[in-house]
């Protein structure tokens, strides 16, 4: 009895230190695996981020140290009236683009799932060949175009409504509302590609059952369409408005931040701060502040989708 007991525990002992060893043996190579990219992360993403927030605790300047003044440069942009301008055009920017950036690429998704289309292939290349254009090239383009003097839209406005010299980037009413136009139709081509897979993973058996039992196109879209691509929507829309917060080379090529700040951006203003007033101590803190706005944006959406899912199962 005492020898069958002692053998069964020196097993356990064993398989206990052999599990212990694989358990070492996995941590080696996972590690060994994941050293580059948590190398990369490391040196590109952490220690700027910290780096970042230590800058924004002092009066660093693009020029020469500063000293430490803990939270005051928050203190001072929160009692700053040009950062909430900037603040109210980026949120302002953000509700335009957002939702209508995610209405068209999904209505051209729709259009351009159908099967009974020709030259579908051709037709796709042509909605996401803007995405693959550099944003910088697309902006200097659209400024060409829409030049008071030179530019084709102006010169057809006027020559079929009689408007002369419209400068839609000029005018502190249209500059904002053009500047969300051309970024739309520069990124609308790779969320419609997003949805188009989505599409293409729903069912066909779906919509013929649904057809069978009477259904309308319109009952299809909302009853089999919109449930399926829920997970599609939510990372269009995450990505859309973390985009959205993040504009800065359509505003510095178009505008500059005018007319009179009406499309200065936080971003920008971080670059003019930076880069134009040379306190970097400033811009580090408008950086951190424009971290926290997108963290909350993006939980807040996270919250709302996890939310709807549990109201599903149940």
């Amino acid at each position: 009895m005492t020898t069958a007991s002692s053998k069964a525990n020196k097993h356990t002992a064993v398989a206990h230190q052999n599990k212990k060893a694989i358990a070492r043996r996995n941590l080696r190579v996972g590690l060994t695996f994941t050293a580059p990219a948590l190398i990369v992360l490391a040196i590109f993403v952490f220690y700027p981020a910290i780096k970042t927030f230590i800058t924004s605790l002092t009066t660093d300047r693009i020029n020469r140290s500063g000293k430490f003044v803990g939270f005051q440069n928050y203190i001072d942009l929160f009692q700053s009236a040009d950062f909430w301008t900037d603040v109210k055009n980026t949120v302002v920017y953000a509700i335009l683009y957002a939702p209508i950036v995610v209405i068209v690429a999904l209505a051209f998704a729709l259009l351009l799932n159908r099967k009974d289309l020709k030259f579908v292939g051709f037709f796709r290349t042509c909605m996401f060949l803007p995405f693959v254009i550099s944003l910088t090239v697309a902006a200097i383009a659209w400024q060409f175009i829409l030049s008071p003097s030179l530019g084709l839209v102006p010169y057809w406005l006027d020559q079929l409504f009689g408007i002369e010299s419209l400068n839609l980037l000029g005018t502190r009413e249209t500059a904002m509302a053009t500047i969300v136009f051309i970024t739309v139709w520069k990124n609308f081509g790779y969320f419609m590609v997003i949805f188009l897979a989505g599409l293409q993973g729903i069912s066909a058996e779906l919509y013929e059952a649904a057809s069978l039992d009477g259904a309308s196109a319109w009952q299809k879209f909302r009853y089999i369409t919109l449930p399926a691509l829920r997970p599609t929507f939510n990372y269009v829309v995450i990505f859309g408005l973390i985009g959205s917060f993040q504009v800065f080379d359509q505003v510095f090529i178009l505008t500059s931040g005018g007319p009179a700040r009406a499309t200065e951006t936080i971003v920008y203003r971080i670059y003019t701060e930076a880069f134009g007033n040379g306190k970097l101590g400033y811009a580090s803190a408008l950086s951190y502040v424009l971290l926290i706005m997108t963290l909350i944006v993006g939980l807040i959406q996270l919250y709302t989708n996890a939310k709807h899912e549990r109201e599903e199962i149940a």
